[in-house]
């Protein structure tokens, strides 16, 4: 945000598109103990996310998105009263908030006999006994705690927290935690606090990195490792290093590290890959040549050899691509398109023309069609020519249902049928990208030209809809029932620290673990690594994994961990106040930051509105504000929708208009008005000269009706019918 154009936080968004070009994690696996996966195989049992018919009439389970201090006196009466699992829990809560507030005397009454009645938090409980005892000074009871620990739950990764604190006083409890529980913080705090004292050992370094990959501080491990002990590492060690690397997004380095990896087809292609994206040209075409030389049929090969033939000239290009088409089915649809980009370029129009035409017959389902036929259909538009734009354009709603065109494609079929006076057309084309894309921008274009009460372009700001979240959490589709307990009670560091233990790092995830981590990573507050896990799901390419995540996709809980609402009261507060949409400024804060308090863009706008410095100061000098911190939820959100106001006043509250002022200024949105006109909304988008910018527009308005659909009753129920 800022009264003139300032550089967009793109590594916000861009990691996800980076991402999606690169091959998926891993298959790289640590020998694991034996005793943590027993565990979690006995441990853990299937559920959906929906919570059972007892949780929904759980009178503890809505407490969990209270303070400690609202929720005490009901948690107390609940807990008082007879046995049963609303009693259970409540006990739980209430201990833990007294431990939380310091109070460990008071906490462990509550306690008292509880690991008996609530087996699934018995690890827990004990432990959260161990620290009441030592909150009151009572050393000697807390070991006799662990030491229980140790005798009846030595398979549980929470005896991990015993192991630790009888370590204190005898180190070969800390040996046992490291060589029984490796994927346990607290073991990882072992291993830190050793390293802190002598740096040079090999054994801890590689220990960290290959239990620990995305921990802070274990990338200057591996650094230290490559630069101190390259002599001294095994093609595993290098693997582990490598993933590491990728991981984290250092791409040079991850294709360092796979070049010395054990030589399998994707270690290969990620060699390649990362030093292309670390813009190593030369060592770029020797590794993808070697990834073709040596693994000929590979399914990496074929996306290796269309990497090669972009970095290759013509004739070369040629010949890769060629290679492509033959061996390669999947990626044989790109490769006939790229071959079609080069013969234009060479003057072989027709030969051209071939290969376009072989991807429409062969390959009509494939995304290459879909973007082929969408190109020709704009070209045609933009010709005048309606009829022919629609003939190209309508396919793809039938051939490439899955493609990320088809709800654009489909909302302009609508469009181009209404000019063409077939308004039963246009009336079906909205109602079909309603149906099957609700999710999508297009879908709210589409409710707006169906008269729905969603807001338009210059209605939307003054719209006040009502706010529903969902009262308790849904039911974590991955990991034992002992996280999934935590997480439903909102113990969420309690959970991100079992979660930590049960996984293995260098294991693939399934789709239910992505999500899980996804949405425990939100409860803590993670929410840009959370929101982009979850949307990673959507590039899985296994057909198997493809079919699960269709699966989320149909629940509700799926749609509120990717459109979350952090900071809702503060939102709701200064939305209000300056008469905003609260939906409108939610988009716009996820647009933004994705919900980061003190993320920072490089041109050095701050905070959950990207509030420049200058702007801010500017903003607060119009509303009297003598102090705040743009890094502060609440006062970045006031400076934020102040000025956001301030763009709606600018243009009339057309919030279109706005929206692309507030992300690349008033100067040039003045210049496009001038120049493109502004009597189709839709067409004017399409004409943004600035992709970031054309793409923000769409991007907060896709979210403003997302939150609109998940948490407005009235929306969802006309979407539902």
């Amino acid at each position: 945000m800022q009264k003139v154009r300032k550089n967009q936080i793109t590594w916000v968004l861009g990691s996800g598109l980076v991402l999606c070009l690169l091959l998926g994690s891993s298959l790289f696996a640590l020998r694991k103990t034996g005793v943590l996966e027993k565990w979690i195989q006995a441990a853990t049992t299937t559920n959906l996310l929906d919570p059972t018919k007892e949780d929904k009439n759980s009178a503890v389970l809505p407490l969990v998105l209270l303070s400690s201090e609202e929720r005490a006196a009901q948690l107390e009466e609940i807990a008082s009263g007879d046995k049963s699992l609303d009693q259970y829990r409540a006990r739980y809560l209430l201990a833990s908030d007294l431990i939380l507030q310091q109070q460990g005397l008071a906490a462990l009454p509550w306690l008292e006999g509880l690991e008996s009645d609530y087996p699934v938090l018995a690890p827990q409980i004990l432990f959260k006994r161990s620290q009441a005892y030592e909150l009151n000074g009572e050393r000697t009871e807390a070991i006799k705690v662990w030491e229980e620990m140790l005798e009846n739950y030595p398979d549980h990764p929470t005896t991990a927290e015993a192991l630790y604190g009888l370590g204190k006083t005898n180190p070969e409890y800390w040996e046992r935690a490291i060589a029984e529980y490796p994927n346990h913080p607290r073991t990882q705090e072992i291993v830190r606090s050793r390293l802190d004292k002598n740096p040079k050992q090999l054994d801890l370094l590689l220990f960290m990195v290959k239990n620990a990959p995305e921990a802070n501080g274990v990338g200057s491990m591996r650094d230290r490792l490559v630069d101190k002990y390259a002599s001294d590492l095994t093609p595993e060690d290098w693997e582990a290093i490598a993933f590491g690397y990728w991981q984290t997004g250092e791409y040079r380095k991850a294709g360092e590290a796979y070049a010395k990896a054990p030589r399998t087809a994707k270690n290969a292609y990620r060699e390649a890959r990362g030093l292309q994206l670390g813009k190593q040209k030369l060592a770029t075409l020797a590794a993808y040549q070697k990834l073709v030389e040596e693994f000929p049929d590979a399914e990496e090969t074929g996306l290796g050899l269309r990497r090669l033939a972009s970095l290759s000239e013509s004739q070369d290009a040629l010949k890769y691509l060629d290679q492509v088409i033959e061996k390669f089915p999947k990626e044989a649809p790109e490769a006939l398109i790229s071959k079609a980009e080069i013969l234009d370029d060479l003057g072989s129009q027709t030969s051209a023309a071939q290969n376009r035409q072989f991807v429409l017959t062969k390959y009509a389902s494939s995304d290459a069609a879909a973007e082929y036929r969408w190109r020709v259909a704009q070209k045609r538009a933009a010709e005048g020519k309606l009829e022919e734009a629609w003939q190209w354009a309508q396919p793809i709603t039938t051939n490439n249902p899955d493609s990320s065109l088809a709800p654009e494609a489909a909302f302009w079929v609508g469009k181009w049928a209404t000019e063409l006076k077939r308004p039963e057309d246009a009336k079906a084309a909205y109602e079909h990208v309603l149906a099957k894309y609700p999710e999508s921008y297009y879908a709210w274009r589409s409710a707006a030209m169906l008269g729905w009460n969603v807001g338009n372009f210059t209605t939307v700001r003054d719209l006040q809809p009502e706010v529903v979240v969902p009262p308790i959490r849904p039911v974590l589709p991955a990991g034992s029932d002992t996280l999934k307990e935590l997480y439903r009670l909102g113990q969420d560091t309690s959970a991100l620290t079992l979660w930590q233990a049960e996984l293995e790092p260098f294991n693939e995830r399934t789709v239910a673990e992505q999500f899980t981590n996804g949405m425990i990573l939100l409860e803590m507050g993670d929410h840009l690594r959370a929101i982009n896990q979850i949307w990673f799901l959507s590039q899985r390419e296994k057909p198997e994994e493809i079919a699960e995540w269709q699966e989320l996709r149909q629940l509700p809980a799926y749609w509120h961990a990717l459109f979350p609402i952090p900071y809702r009261e503060d939102i709701l507060q200064w939305s209000e106040q300056r008469q905003l949409n609260p939906f409108l400024v939610t988009a716009l804060i996820r647009q933004e930051s994705r919900f980061e308090k003190l993320i920072r863009s490089s041109a050095g706008a701050v905070g959950l509105m990207q509030v420049m410095p200058e702007t801010g100061k500017w903003v607060a000098e119009k509303i009297d504000l003598l102090e705040y911190d743009v890094e502060k939820p609440n006062d970045n959100i006031q400076l934020g929708t102040w000025f956001l106001d301030f763009t709606h006043k600018e243009y009339d509250n057309n919030s279109l208009l706005a929206l692309a002022s507030y992300n690349a200024g008033p100067g040039n949105v003045s210049k496009w008005v001038k120049k493109y006109g502004f009597s189709d909304p839709d067409a004017f988008i399409e004409k943004i000269p600035f992709p970031e910018t054309k793409g923000y527009v769409e991007n907060v308005f896709a979210n403003y009706w997302n939150y609109l659909r998940l948490y407005n009753p009235e929306v969802s129920q006309m979407l539902s019918q």
